[in-house]
């Protein structure tokens, strides 16, 4: 449970916090000179957690069966469900070895990376300011699931995101950055709270209500980032890049000491207005005129740079500098800009933005830009001197997120891959832990870390270990409701993420995904599709995941279903086609190899369940089948009622 502290003197809790950081180092030291296997250390967290059950008088489940560890485990780790011939080889496999093997076998896998970076995809992505930025979650996704797949250590793989620069589809692990739309404020924030499990972002405009944390400390995590910045170039469909910027940017000057031609070189239906339509796309090709005359007031310090005028005009107005030009600038409300109205806007740009140093605003005089704030990483203290450059900054603020002696760095992952395969976390939500919170079962969690960094921070040695305990592998049983209770004395049922869900309706109809969307893909199209990377937000999965997407940092306790979502699972064109008993369908394939009912039955819920059903669900199978009397319909009708069933779309 999530208790906030209520602070007498904040000195003294600042003291206790180092305390516990020092405690923790110590330990963490102490265990990296060795490390012990994961199946070992699984063994030890069961028996801690056993050992802290026990005293509260819980009763604890017994294990799962074959059936369901197979289920459970494919979906955790793979994302893909066990097929039928899988599910009977496994339960007829009586080697008392065959569940570390089938881990072993499932973490081997490359669906292993691509499953664990979509669920990253989402962590990214859900919160993003910058929409535009989805174009590139494919190349991002296959980027992460190159790293997982590797087992490159975590700390390696976040590194290269909070370094990143270059083109976003060239360099797929920009995407935190772009996805927070190269912001300082906004890319500090979540980055502390997805990798360090930390809501900081609440020290953003006051210091925090319900934590240690200053706004002073938030503002010298975000000086660590103001001199990176997002641009777009206009080649056919718009091109994005993360850059540097150590010198400062000359656009917003620009813009009111030159309202004429920056109102013509956006201006397309040549109206002497601009638009935000006119604005967001970019400015029209600049004649030799006007370029020549830009580039001959540029400074020394921009021509220096390499940066000529033309570049320069091209860059993208931020969405927010663009919504607060507009709410200063467009006086009579038309939502068109004049070149009177541009000249009398204040202010016209967020100028704290084209800043190469961070300033935290004064509250009481909020278009000031306030005072320069100079980096200073607010877990272990570390400074940075003013004038530091772009790469300096990032590679600086990198490696004290990424450290060792860092506690929060791994137990922010830990706790969070913990959380997805057992539905609980040691801090519930995950991405609000931090020194004020209290954990569940915190030696367990602190074993749990200091081997993970032993181990090189390998995403796969963590994934292996958490499958590999007894308290992963227990039955679901029902669970008493009280708050206090503590977790793990049972399996917790818990929806499946969008892509998993997917991923199993494409295995169930035996289709691949571009099927889903009800057409057979020509070559031509694969070819399109190939040659046109963005079109993945018109993809089958990508509008499946807008209707089905949930955001990973929340608890699944507060996961709900809704009707839209309800009502594409039981009327969609394409699913009802895919349970037809017609042609060349699944259905279709089960009833014309399997004459006899029940053994037609058996393998239908083997297929979309994962198991065989139970006496009592046969009995009520064949009775229906008997009423209907029409064997094509009964099956689809009970197919439908399967994959519309809370089972299919939740690990048991």
């Amino acid at each position: 449970m999530i208790r906030p502290v209520i602070h007498v003197a904040f000195v003294f809790v600042q003291i206790a916090v180092l305390a516990v950081f020092s405690a923790a180092d110590e330990k963490q030291g102490a265990s990296s000179a060795k490390s012990i296997s994961a199946k070992d250390v699984a063994s030890e967290v069961d028996r801690q957690i056993l050992a802290e059950l026990q005293k509260t008088g819980v009763t604890v489940a017994e294990r799962c069966n074959d059936e369901d560890f197979l289920r459970r485990v494919s979906l955790d780790i793979t994302g893909q469900l066990p097929s039928p011939s899988e599910v009977i080889a496994f339960r007829q496999n009586k080697d008392a070895g065959k569940r570390a093997a089938l881990i072993e076998k499932l973490v081997d896998s490359s669906e292993f990376g691509l499953n664990w970076a979509r669920y990253w995809r989402d962590v990214i992505y859900f919160r993003a300011t910058e929409q535009r930025s989805r174009f590139n979650q494919e190349e991002f996704t296959a980027w992460m699931a190159e790293q997982w797949n590797k087992g490159t250590g975590w700390n390696s793989t976040v590194t290269a995101m909070l370094t990143a620069s270059g083109n976003v589809e060239e360099h797929p692990e920009t995407a935190l950055i772009f996805a927070q739309g190269a912001h300082a404020e906004d890319v500090a924030a979540e980055a502390c709270r997805v990798f360090l499990g930390i809501q900081l972002q609440c020290a953003n405009c006051h210091d925090h209500p319900s934590d240690i944390w200053k706004r002073e400390q938030f503002h010298q995590l975000a000086a660590y980032f103001p001199r990176m910045a997002e641009r777009r170039e206009m080649k056919g469909m718009p091109e994005y890049e993360i850059v540097s910027v150590n010198t400062e940017s000359r656009q917003g000057d620009f813009m009111r000491e030159n309202p004429e031609m920056f109102v013509q070189m956006f201006d397309r239906d040549n109206d002497l207005k601009l638009s935000k339509k006119e604005l967001e796309a970019g400015p029209k090709r600049i004649g030799r005129r006007i370029a020549s005359r830009m580039k001959d007031g540029q400074s020394d310090e921009m021509q220096n740079e390499g940066m000529n005028a033309e570049k320069m005009a091209a860059g993208r107005i931020p969405a927010k500098a663009l919504d607060r030009l507009f709410a200063f600038g467009d006086s009579n409300k038309d939502e068109l800009l004049t070149v009177e109205e541009i000249k009398s806007a204040q202010p016209p740009v967020n100028r704290r933005r084209g800043s190469t140093e961070h300033h935290m605003v004064d509250l009481k005089n909020p278009n000031s830009l306030g005072d320069v704030i100079d980096p200073k990483f607010f877990v272990s203290g570390e400074t940075l001197p003013r004038g530091k450059s772009d790469e300096e900054r990032r590679t600086a603020v990198a490696k004290s997120f990424t450290a060792p002696e860092n506690p929060w760095f791994a137990r922010a992952i830990v706790n969070r891959v913990w959380a997805e395969m057992l539905g609980e976390g040691f801090y519930m939500p995950v991405d609000d832990i931090g020194p004020t919170r209290e954990a569940r079962y915190p030696a367990v969690l602190d074993l749990i870390c200091q081997n993970f960094v032993a181990n090189g921070m390998n995403p796969k040695w963590l994934v292996r270990t958490i499958a590999s305990t007894e308290a992963y592998q227990r039955k679901i049983q029902s669970r008493p409701a009280s708050e206090n209770e503590l977790p793990f004395a049972s399996a917790t049922p818990v929806p499946l993420r969008s892509d998993v869900v997917f991923n199993s309706l494409v295995q169930v109809f035996g289709i691949t995904e571009d099927e889903m969307n009800g057409r057979t893909v020509r070559a031509a199209d694969k070819k399109e599709k190939k040659d046109k990377p963005r079109t993945f937000l018109q993809s089958p999965r990508f509008l499946f995941d807008t209707l089905f997407g949930i955001d990973p940092s929340v608890p699944k306790d507060d996961v709900m279903g809704n009707i839209p979502q309800s009502l594409m699972m039981m009327n969609s064109r394409v699913f009802r086609a895919r349970m037809s008993a017609g042609k060349n369908t699944q259905l279709s394939k089960i009833l014309g190899e399997h004459k006899d009912n029940r053994d037609a039955l058996n393998e239908l819920y083997l297929l979309v369940l994962a198991r065989e059903p139970s006496a009592e669900e046969l009995k009520i199978c064949a009775d229906y089948i008997a009423e209907v009397k029409d064997r094509p319909e009964a099956f689809e009708d009970m197919m439908w009622s399967l994959l519309n069933s809370s089972e299919f779309v939740s690990r048991r």
